[in-house]
């Protein structure tokens, strides 16, 4: 996967970690949302001066920012174990697994 892809990934996993909307992210750090999707598909080349803003915006260290080296391969394993998990799962049971997903993604 593109390097620029992975760390708009990372950043989008950040932001949601923290409960974030696009828009509410943009605004902390003063950037339009557009833009700030942009960055997270990884089709724009932030500024140091950016990722300074973005890592205050998301309270981690700029270092967390860059933590990608594993972000695309862990995210395979982890679609595979739950896909793995998921194919167990019958009636009723999928039918709570499926909104406890839903709470926790939405």
């Amino acid at each position: 996967m593109d390097v620029k892809k992975l760390i708009g990934n990372r950043i989008k996993s950040l932001r949601r970690r923290k409960g974030y909307s696009q828009e509410k992210l943009a605004e902390v750090v003063g950037i339009n949302a557009k833009y700030l999707s942009s960055i997270e598909r990884g089709a724009e080349n932030p500024t140091l001066d950016l990722f300074i803003r973005l890592s205050q915006g998301l309270k981690v260290s700029i270092y967390e920012i860059f933590e990608i080296e594993h972000e695309g391969e862990q995210s395979k394993l982890l679609r595979k174990k739950l896909k793995t998990l998921l194919a167990d799962v019958k009636g009723e049971e999928l039918v709570r697994v499926i909104r406890i997903l839903e709470a926790v993604i939405h």
